[in-house]
Parts: C-alpha cells; sequence; structure tokens
C-alpha cells in the first residue's frame, strides 16, 4: 500500500512538472503549486470520465480527452487551444522527464496527471 502511494506521488510531481512547463510556455504562468492541483484534478476528471464514458467505442477515449481539457481550460488563462497547448507541451515535457529517469534506473515510464503517459 505504501509503496503504491509512493509510486502515485511521484508520479503526480512529475505530471505537475510537465504542466507547469506547459504552463510556463503556453499561458506565461509559473506557479508548481497551481500546476500540482491541476494534474490532480485532471487525474482524477479522467479517471472517473474514463470509467463511466471510457468503454464507448471511438466516442468515449475523445470524450475523457475533452474532459481532461476542460479541466485545464478552467484552471490556467486562454481557450480551448491554448488548453491543448499546455497539454501537449506538458505531455513531451513529462517524457523527456520519464525518459531521462528510466534510462538512469529511476523510474517507469508513466506518470499521473498528464493522460497518455
Amino acid at each position: 500500500m505504501l509503496d503504491s502511494l509512493v509510486v502515485f506521488l511521484v508520479s503526480l510531481l512529475i505530471g505537475a512538472l510537465g504542466l507547469h512547463i506547459g504552463a510556463i510556455v503556453i499561458a506565461d504562468v509559473s506557479d508548481y503549486t497551481h500546476a500540482f492541483f491541476t494534474a490532480l484534478f485532471g487525474a482524477i476528471v479522467w479517471s472517473l470520465i474514463g470509467f463511466f464514458f471510457g468503454w464507448i467505442p471511438f466516442l468515449g477515449p475523445v470524450i475523457v480527452l475533452l474532459a481532461y481539457l476542460a479541466v485545464v481550460k478552467r484552471r490556467y488563462p486562454g481557450g480551448w487551444i491554448d488548453a491543448a497547448g499546455i497539454t501537449v507541451v506538458a505531455w513531451v515535457s513529462v517524457l523527456v522527464v520519464l525518459y531521462t529517469l528510466a534510462a538512469v534506473g529511476l523510474t517507469t515510464f508513466d506518470a499521473v496527471g498528464v493522460p497518455g503517459t
């Protein structure tokens, strides 16, 4: 149980770092705490919407992604394009961090709070 909690927290911190970088690049917002809670809320929404709608062929994943983008849009200035930009930059940032950490044997290749990583 403790191991799972540690993995969740570390993954959440890495996901928040990705959102933080995305917010700096796209929205010119630099607040890691804000990014942390955005990652946490995004992970919760992703999980809940995925549970209820993710099973629908083709449409389910789109609904889940739109729900996640809605969280990012709500938490940062700008519209849907900015939310998508923040998410893309976050995704790339997390991939770079996770690849680096996995290459040195410190973690696996996944993170909480940024979809698809």
